[in-house]
């Protein structure tokens, strides 16, 4: 592994969902300083360290045979601002040509806030828990937030000028219309875009979930209608 740069974990060549209207690869970070219960990405949150890494001779090397058709890379998690070679190995693609999107929680707005300096993001998308209370958002993240950060980092990305936009995955048992009204109301949504996921009970960090329901079809539309 190239020094300074975090361990990858996990590398998918082509996505045609992780950046809207974009075809890009994905590198998966481990760690994360969240719990969410409904996570299905939880080997990469708990136990990383038992994980193979990818040489990053390697990732560079299947990046380079794609560049003709790929427009860019997503860097996700886990949370990758937790990673000090962060920057760095974004530099390095960054040097490669490549368009870079980051997939963050927004618990680390002074690790954006340097990448967003350094024009080193052409993409960001932020997933938010739920409305801003602080009961609801431990919640759904799994522990204490401070919900300063996550504010920091919102206000951030709607101050950019580059693309970005709000994901919030939704479960019957976290989330209510209320909710979603209210954070309607806390954000204008001319300034910015918010996606729900309705929660698909895959494997997931609180075994609990996996018996779970995501929310019927034609309330997922309802709700959706109300951020539209």
């Amino acid at each position: 592994m190239s020094a300074g740069i975090p361990p990858i974990k996990g590398f998918l060549e082509t996505s045609f969902i992780d950046w809207p209207g974009k075809l890009c690869a994905i590198l998966f970070v481990g760690g994360c300083n969240f719990r969410c219960p409904f996570c299905h990405n939880h080997p990469l949150v708990l136990a990383p360290e038992g994980m193979e890494t990818i040489p990053f001779a390697e990732i560079m090397s299947r990046l380079a045979a794609r560049k003709n058709w790929l427009a860019g890379i997503c860097i996700s998690g886990g949370e990758p601002t937790l990673s000090p070679g962060l920057p760095q190995m974004i530099a390095r693609f960054k040097a490669e040509g490549w368009a870079i999107k980051l997939d963050t929680n927004g618990t680390r707005p002074e690790v954006l806030a340097q990448l967003l300096g350094d024009n080193l993001l052409d993409m960001v998308a932020m997933d938010v828990k739920t409305v801003l209370e602080q009961e609801k958002y431990a919640r759904c993240a799994g522990g204490a937030v401070d919900l300063g950060a996550i504010r920091e980092s919102i206000d951030l990305l709607r101050e950019s000028g580059i693309p970005h936009e709000f994901r919030m995955t939704i479960a019957p048992s976290l989330h209510t219309e209320e909710d979603i009204v209210a954070w309607t109301q806390q954000f204008d949504r001319s300034r910015s875009r918010l996606t729900l996921q309705n929660f698909n009970p895959r494997t997931t960090l609180d075994v609990r979930y996996e018996k779970e329901p995501g929310f019927a079809p034609e309330i997922f539309s309802r709700l959706s209608a109300l951020i539209a």
